[in-house]
């Protein structure tokens, strides 16, 4: 565990919402499941285990890293200095994707069931705003509980698509999509 993400998770736990960085197994299967995705946009890069993983599996296509953490998001740029890495709320930065391909993949690792409920509250109206564009639009988040990461609204349906249990604690993979477009 680097010494910032320790800081950070003590500074705002609330933020941060997990003990331990996601194991390589986890960021490989959300990896994984940006398959042909023209644009990733990773919300809540951390350290950056996923972002790597992103990068991995799919060196040309276009990441942004999106991070509110100021020094996680330094330490992001210095160590992926190929990424648009962005010091920003997810809201703020999926509101300004107006010209973001429809095949769009965001990947999340928000811990949105401890986030204010405010906070919750916007950025799922963002990233639902978002996907509603097109179908094959899609948000890939994980969660440790058993659930789906946050209560999908009407027109969206969350499919859980992995379990890894190699991951501390064990963490599902699921993927939101706007279920029909109007």
């Amino acid at each position: 565990m680097s010494a910032q993400f320790f800081i950070s998770l003590i500074r705002n736990p609330a933020t941060m919402g997990c003990l331990a960085p996601s194991s390589r197994y986890l960021a490989d299967a959300m990896a994984r499941a940006t398959d042909r995705a023209e644009l990733v946009v990773e919300l809540g890069a951390g350290t950056g285990s996923v972002t790597k993983a992103l990068i991995g599996s799919h060196p040309d296509v276009p990441l942004i890293a999106v991070e509110l953490e100021s020094g996680l998001a330094r330490k992001l740029k210095h160590k992926f200095p190929h990424v648009d890495v962005r010091h920003d709320t997810a809201k703020q930065v999926i509101d300004g994707l107006t010209d973001a391909p429809l095949n769009t993949a965001l990947v999340s690792s928000l811990p949105f069931r401890s986030l204010p409920p405010h906070i919750t509250a916007e950025t799922v109206a963002s990233i639902c705003a978002f996907l509603r564009v097109s179908p094959i639009r899609k948000l890939i988040q994980f969660t440790y509980q058993p659930r789906e990461p946050f209560t999908a609204p009407s027109g969206f349906e969350w499919t859980r698509t992995n379990f890894i249990w190699r991951n501390a604690p064990p963490a599902g993979v699921w993927e939101l999509r706007a279920a029909n477009l109007n």
